[in-house]
Order: structure tokens, then C-alpha cells, then sequence
């Protein structure tokens, strides 16, 4: 990794206060497609995507980031959300992709959203953990984080960690560590799988359908120019090298034992040859 003295100035500089205050949208996101159905609002504090029938929307960071912990407070689109995807994600390009998944799966009025997670490493994903949350997501903002260094990736809602992937390269398991990723997000139409495997189609007359983002933030390794603005020798972010302590490992287990409702790790139709390998190295608290 390079030092910091590699990375120009002003990069730094926005890094540093992007770790420090909420992001300003206009400083770090670019809105990518959507004809006007994407909007940046309040000086840049605050984002929206809509989905009608004719489109849905979406947006990209503007920097790529190789490692980082990512906050974003979201808003989901309320009511009769059916067959709408809200996603918010980390992907690099390419066959050989990276990509780190929160995905929001609409339901009808009074049903609960599911909230699908997936890790995808040198193109290869299928690594689905899916759960209900234990408030409306709807109703009000809820902070959505993503943690991740070179040892693991950790998923947590308002600070609770859902979900663990560990990195297990040690058991030819591949991890994302190479490739540097955007942070993308999308509201759009899935009505032929995203609500109960597409029987529930999207009810059109409750369009425009809109999710709302604020307070960004980015504690995070900037990767431009083929350098990082880390060094992974430095003390400077402990993230780096964080991970999960008794408590939050505890909330961990709350949170799979009362609200997990898919584990592709507890999936035996779906793998007959064997679970893959990753799974046996987290059994305390994966394989529920």
C-alpha cells in the first residue's frame, strides 16, 4: 500500500473531512441514470431515486475505494413496494467482479421488507443471507454499514452487526482484496422475482415509488492513480483492523436467531455435493 504522501492533497483533504462530517452528495456521487428521476437536494444533503413504469434510477460514487467503512442513512420506499429492488452496494467491473450487496426487496402494505446480502469474489456470488428487520424501514432513516478489511466484511443496521463474512483464502476461498470498488446504489423494477419469486407483480398505481439517502460517510482507503491514501502498517485506521468483540458478537447471533430467514450455508437441496467450504469456519454463528 502506498502512503499517504502519494495521494494528492486535495484527495486527502476530502477523505479526511468525508470521515469526520456527513458528505455533501454533490462532492462524492454522481447521478448515472434515471432522465431526471434521481435528484440531489438541500445543498447536496440529501439524495432520492424514483421508479415509474417508464424507469428507475440510480447513482456512483465518484471515488473507488480498496477497503473502508461505509455508513449510509436510507429511507425505503414506503407502502405497497412490491416487486421493487432498493440496492446499495460496493462492486468493482468486469466477469471477474468484486462486489459487497445490500439489496431491499419490497412487499406488499403491511408486509415486512426483506433485506438480502450477498459477497461476491473473482465473479463468483451465491453467497445470499437474507433477513427482516426489526423496525419499519419505511417510516423513518436507518443507518446501513458496511465494514471492510483485509480480514473480513461485516454488515450492520443503526450499528448491529447481521451478517460476518470472513476472509478464509486460507481454505482457497477467494476474497475481495484487489480489486477497488465504487459504492453504486438503484431503485428499480423486479417484479419477475424480487417479491415472493415474483408472484407479486409491481402495482403501478402507487408510482412514482422513492427511497431517500442522507449522511454519507466514508471512513475509507481512496484508490486513484493505482496508489491507496491507507497504509496498512498505520494506526491512523483502526478499521483496518477491526473486528467483531463479545458484544457485538452476541447482537450478531440476536439478529440471526430472531430475524434470519435465508442461509445459504444451511442450504443443502440448493448445494447436494456439499456445502461450500466458507461455511464451516463461522459455524457458532452462520449456521443457524
Amino acid at each position: 500500500m502506498a502512503s499517504l504522501s502519494c495521494i494528492p492533497l486535495l484527495l486527502f483533504v476530502s477523505l479526511l473531512m468525508c470521515s469526520l462530517v456527513a458528505c455533501n452528495f454533490n462532492q462524492h456521487f454522481d447521478i448515472t441514470w434515471g432522465d431526471g428521476r434521481a435528484k440531489i437536494l438541500n445543498n447536496g444533503e440529501l439524495l432520492t431515486l424514483s421508479l415509474d413504469k417508464a424507469s428507475g434510477s440510480g447513482f456512483q460514487s465518484k471515488n473507488e475505494y480498496l477497503f473502508g467503512k461505509i455508513d449510509m442513512q436510507l429511507k425505503l420506499v414506503p407502502g405497497n413496494s412490491a416487486g421493487t429492488v432498493t440496492a446499495y452496494y460496493l462492486s468493482s467491473q468486469g466477469p471477474t467482479h468484486d462486489e459487497i450487496d445490500f439489496e431491499f426487496l419490497g412487499n406488499l402494505s403491511g408486509d415486512p421488507y426483506i433485506l438480502h446480502t450477498n459477497v461476491f469474489s473473482q465473479g463468483k456470488g451465491n453467497r445470499e443471507q437474507q433477513f427482516y428487520v426489526w423496525f419499519d424501514p419505511t417510516a423513518d432513516f436507518h443507518t446501513y454499514s458496511i465494514l471492510w478489511n483485509p480480514q473480513r466484511i461485516i454488515f450492520s443496521v443503526d450499528g448491529t452487526p447481521i451478517r460476518e463474512f470472513k476472509n478464509s483464502e486460507s481454505i482457497g476461498v477467494s476474497y475481495p482484496k484487489d480489486q477497488p470498488m465504487r459504492i453504486y446504489s438503484s431503485l428499480w423494477n423486479a417484479d419477475d422475482w424480487a417479491t415472493r419469486g415474483g408472484l407479486v407483480k409491481t402495482d403501478w398505481t402507487h408510482a412514482p415509488f422513492t427511497a431517500s439517502y442522507r449522511n454519507f460517510n466514508a471512513n475509507a482507503c481512496v484508490w486513484s492513480s493505482g496508489a491507496s491514501s491507507c497504509s496498512l502498517s498505520s494506526n491512523d485506521n483502526a478499521w483496518l483492523q477491526e473486528e467483531l468483540d463479545s458484544t457485538s458478537q452476541e447482537r450478531l447471533q440476536w439478529v440471526q436467531k430472531n430475524y434470519m430467514i435465508y442461509n445459504y450455508c444451511t442450504d443443502l437441496k440448493r448445494f447436494p455435493q456439499g456445502l461450500p467450504p466458507e461455511c464451516f469456519c463461522c459455524l457458532k454463528f452462520d449456521l443457524v
